[in-house]
């Protein structure tokens, strides 16, 4: 296919198979293309989706590291804000792809790195998503265990003084219930995840409301929280432009790291939307309200908690167990830790276990399903002790944000500028159609791939290329963007 000849997306277009897919190892039930009259999710499901996953733990202590990184507590949002925005832009192009041809990403990505070689980013996606998966079911085992607590004090004792890497039996035992239900929702299938994001938006967004409204009255009203909120971290001295590029766009590359992940994966649910109208509104509805709301939230919440208590108490777990060890209603405080299990549960299921398991199921398709895919995530999730992950968080995400930048640089790239749009669907699941490449492996891709991951690493050789790595996505995707256009600018034949 010549440059000129090039047909342009049509926004509007959805795709579907015309004839049952013939026998292939690349294929079986949960990854072949969702049928039209299953493509059912509204501008509310995108939305809740987001919803869900935006209002969790690790969202509302964010802002918290950026203040003690220096930052202001409005600094703080607009990074936030930002960092969201940029995301938005490969979110919405690679949703596209989901929505139009009804696939998940690792079959997406077929398209770029071939049929083979879509492996390489399927598992680089699912391994940092094992990362979070752990990371949440390791915060929401802990919620689990407080609310178990305060209904049997005798289980924070058990187990007695046994500890491992630093924690006890009663938060290791909360910690593999709470596994448990993220395993069932995986097992119980698609359709259930759309019905616990869809139940517990709502719930989410009453929860951080209540604490906000509870925070402002206990505390004395926003100004004044806000203002003791300045004195939450150490304000940076930095001269402006050093803080920018030192303390400010470390902190964007680590949010839009946030959703680098979703960002290549979204294929995976916008694959049931009804139109790219739909995809498009939830996702921007959802994202760009949802997540700088609650990051205030915390904000505010923790500028209370300071005048309050003296202290400032980033974690809302330790905050709901303060306030009922201190004489606070045993009742308020069950729900509280309610809504955030639930919160966890509906951001892991959904940002996590999705993008793992169909990743799982793309390496061998005849042999793992979407269930044992997720199986082998929560394993990985386990091995993978997530409790000390979490303590290097800022570099957890700006490191593996090079990483899925590159990645997205070359499908994007792919995508829209490549192939505008337009995807052969029957020849994404077979062994010998045009996504075959050389042996199934687009070895522009990986050049590129490699290339973009080279240049974010190269930032941690010296002072002077600091700027690489502080903003990795940025260098990695814009790298692997423009050597994969370049590499496969030549081919006639897409």
């Amino acid at each position: 296919m010549s440059p000129g000849a090039r047909p342009r997306i049509d926004l509007g277009e959805m795709v579907a198979l015309t004839a049952a897919l013939p026998e292939s190892p690349l294929v079986n039930d949960d990854i072949a293309p969702t049928a039209i009259r299953d493509r059912t999710w509204t501008t509310w499901h995108i939305a809740s989706l987001w919803v869900g996953m935006s209002v969790c733990i690790p969202t509302y202590m964010l802002a918290a590291s950026m203040i003690q990184a220096g930052m202001t507590w409005w600094q703080a949002l607009l990074a936030i804000f930002v960092g969201n925005a940029i995301v938005l832009v490969p979110l919405v192009i690679n949703a596209h792809a989901g929505t139009r041809y009804g696939i998940p990403f690792p079959v997406y990505a077929r398209a770029s790195f071939g049929t083979t070689g879509a492996h390489i980013p399927a598992v680089l996606r699912s391994i940092v998503a094992c990362g979070w998966f752990g990371i949440q079911t390791w915060i929401g085992g802990l919620a689990l265990s407080a609310m178990i607590i305060m209904l049997w004090p005798g289980w924070a004792g058990i187990g007695g003084s046994w500890q491992f890497m630093g924690h006890g039996a009663a938060e290791y035992s909360g910690f593999l219930l709470f596994w448990l239900v993220n395993l069932y929702f995986v097992w119980a299938g698609t359709e259930s995840i759309k019905w616990l994001e869809t139940l517990a938006a709502p719930l989410l967004i009453g929860m951080g409301v209540a604490l906000f409204v509870w925070a402002m009255n206990a505390a004395g009203g926003v100004a004044h929280v806000l203002g003791a909120s300045g004195g939450l971290g150490q304000r940076s001295q930095m001269p402006t432009g050093a803080f920018v590029l030192g303390v400010f766009v470390p902190w964007v590359t680590a949010m839009v790291g946030y959703w680098a992940t979703v960002a290549l994966n979204i294929p995976d649910f916008t694959r049931y939307a009804k139109s790219q109208r739909h995809q498009v509104k939830g996702q921007a509805l959802g994202l760009l309200t949802t997540m700088p709301l609650f990051s205030f939230i915390g904000v505010a919440v923790t500028g209370a908690t300071l005048i309050l208590y003296g202290e400032a108490i980033w974690n809302p777990v330790d905050l709901v167990a303060r306030i009922t060890a201190e004489g606070g209603s045993r009742l308020i405080g069950m729900a509280a830790m309610l809504g955030v299990v639930v919160a966890t549960l509906s951001t892991n299921i959904a940002a996590n276990v999705v993008a793992s398991a169909n990743s799982f199921s793309n390496l061998s398709p005849r042999r793992i399903s979407f269930r044992a895919g997720g199986l082998l995530a929560g394993i990985v999730g386990i091995l993978i002790f997530p409790w000390e992950l979490l303590d290097a968080y800022q570099t957890w995400l700006i490191s593996y944000s090079g990483l899925l930048g590159a990645v997205g640089g070359v499908i994007v790239c792919d995508y829209v500028v490549i192939r505008r749009g337009v995807l052969n669907l029957r020849d994404l699941y077979r062994a010998e159609g045009r996504y075959r490449y050389d042996r199934g492996v687009n070895r522009a891709a990986v050049i590129a791939l490699v290339a973009g991951i080279l240049v974010a690493l190269s930032g941690t050789l010296h002072p002077t290329l600091s700027f690489l790595f502080n903003g990795s996505w940025f260098s990695a995707s814009l790298t692997s963007f423009v050597l994969y256009f370049l590499l496969m600018r030549p081919v006639e034949d897409l």
